[in-house]
């Protein structure tokens, strides 16, 4: 599917950020877009917001979240733990997917960055894009070196609950950007 992207954030005719949209006036590839959250099961409120993120985005690309049960094997041990994790996330990854892990060491990026990163994805010849939020000890090593691109979220620590809303919000946010609607400010 592809998406024409239209004008980024301006307001009589003024791009008041200073940045323009990587993308703008141009048509973008849209790729399926899926998060796999490790964690556990999820709060009613946190659904909720999932579900209503879920619908929006729909609107732009197929999309999909996929929860890992944290600590699979119900390991005692942390590296027992992290590699279980590692391995249900690696099983759902498949070779021609871009891969974006989400990290407290990633790069720090900004919502106009986060549109040009979905607009640059359908141009690499990936069938799909994949965001990753790591378990209580954060990702193996498998998904690391599997991942195209380490982000981060947020210099804070969040739960993976929280984790999930924020990228999802984030998500719909670069849509609303690439399309110039009037979301984004």
């Amino acid at each position: 599917m592809i998406i024409a992207a239209s004008s980024c954030f301006h307001r009589n005719n003024l791009n008041l950020a200073g940045i323009r949209c990587k993308y703008e006036g141009h048509a973008v590839k849209t790729l399926p877009l899926r998060v796999i959250t490790v964690g556990k099961n999820r709060s009613r409120g946190t659904q909720l917001l999932v579900d209503e993120y879920a619908g929006k985005l729909n609107y732009y690309c197929r999309f999909e979240v996929v929860l890992v049960r944290s600590n699979p094997k119900n390991a005692h041990d942390v590296l027992a733990q992290i590699e279980g994790e590692d391995m249900a996330v690696m099983n759902l990854i498949k070779p021609n997917d871009m891969v974006i892990i989400f990290d407290e060491v990633g790069e720090d990026i900004n919502s106009r960055q986060m549109a040009d990163l979905i607009g640059d994805a359908g141009l690499t010849g990936a069938s799909r894009l994949v965001f990753c939020i790591g378990g209580p000890y954060g990702h193996g090593i498998r998904s690391r070196k599997r991942a195209n691109k380490l982000l981060k979220l947020s210099s804070l620590t969040l739960n993976h609950q929280i984790a999930l809303v924020v990228l999802m919000e984030q998500l719909y946010r670069a849509w609303t950007i690439l399309k110039g609607q009037k979301y984004h400010h």
